[in-house]
């Protein structure tokens, strides 16, 4: 049976009507704001291995948005529901969804500044993170830990204390352990490559060299001496003599025996057996105890030329040592700051 022609221009201005409804719905949908606010902004976190319907039930819950299924279809419509990336996200109530979903699809996070002290240990470092949101501690410190990470990173150790570079970073929520790791380590060696010192060296000599500024960077607090202090270890080191590092003492007690900070470093604890006490043991501990910066590195790469074996804080406000070639000049606390 033979169709009538004159029913084939009304269902082509039928099916135009239905497509132009469409295109407009989906536009209307598109720009219609996600929920109402005045650009109060909320932080909105995609975890991974989400669907799409579990981030448009968040988004409502949230109040960003005023319906999932609206939401499920302008991304369906975009084709961006099967693209959405994991990640922190800044989302302003009364956004239009088109524009919430494009955020999500293209991966446009919000960042964290965090900064990261010199002379900060993983530990500490670990905290920064998760007061930001970014980590939990101790998923960054099981990185740290990981001797395949460090293997995979080129770190002569089984711990990356002492190649975690201390700087600012800008990090999303969410980003994991081994990443942040990878992000320090990385900044690590970019930074030493631009120090002639510390070019080429091999493996051994490198984290001996990174273990001395490790404890430079905790003992100086003028950066002017700390070629100096470099200067008084390794010159105690060539005699065989023991570091005597204060700062590796409260290592020892901080990091390893989990103990709060002490005021003043007591001759009990200068007795502590532990491989890291340089009272007790000569040369240097089997790893670092912070993570130092430029400042103590380069002082180690190129320490200054003096027969000092002691050092002494001179002036606690201005933070200088006196240096001493005995220990003689070093307990005659009348003699004038020397090394300046």
């Amino acid at each position: 049976m033979k169709t009538s022609k004159h029913r084939d221009p009304a269902i082509f201005i039928i099916a135009c009507g239905l497509l132009v409804l469409a295109v407009a719905g989906a536009f209307f949908l598109y720009r219609t704001p996600g929920a109402p606010g005045q650009g109060e902004e909320v932080r909105f976190l995609v975890e991974r291995g989400v669907s799409a319907s579990e981030i448009a039930a968040s988004l409502e819950k949230a109040g960003l948005i005023r319906n999932s299924r609206v939401f499920l279809i302008v991304a369906r419509l975009s084709g961006s529901d099967s693209r959405f990336q994991a990640g922190s996200y800044r989302i302003a109530k009364g956004t239009p969804m088109g524009e919430i979903v494009r955020t999500i699809a293209e991966g446009r996070q919000s960042l964290e500044k965090v900064l990261v002290p010199e002379g900060y240990t993983a530990r500490m470092i670990a905290a920064l993170f998760a007061e930001k949101g970014i980590c939990p501690p101790e998923e960054f410190l099981a990185a740290t830990t990981d001797p395949g990470l460090a293997k995979e990173l080129g770190i002569p150790a089984k711990s990356l204390e002492g190649y975690l570079y201390p700087d600012t970073y800008f990090v999303s929520s969410g980003t994991t352990g081994a990443d942040l790791a990878r992000l320090m380590v990385n900044a690590f060696k970019t930074k030493i490559a631009a120090l002639p010192g510390l070019r080429g060296m091999d493996a051994q000599t490198l984290h001996e060299t990174v273990t001395l500024a490790s404890i430079v960077e905790r003992e100086y607090r003028v950066a002017s001496e700390a070629p100096l202090i470099a200067s008084v270890f390794l010159n105690r080191m060539r005699i065989g003599m023991a570091l005597q590092s204060c700062a590796t003492v409260v290592y020892v007690i901080t990091e390893k025996q989990g103990k709060p900070h002490p005021e003043v470093v007591r001759l009990a604890d200068l007795k502590i057996a532990d491989p890291y006490n340089p009272y007790l043991h000569r040369g240097l501990p089997p790893g670092p105890i912070s993570n130092p910066g430029m400042t103590a590195l380069a002082a180690v790469s190129e320490p200054a030329k003096s027969e000092y074996l002691y050092f002494r804080l001179a002036d606690a406000e201005k933070g200088v040592h006196r240096f001493s070639r005995t220990l003689e000049e070093h307990a005659n606390t009348s003699l004038p700051v020397k090394g300046f």
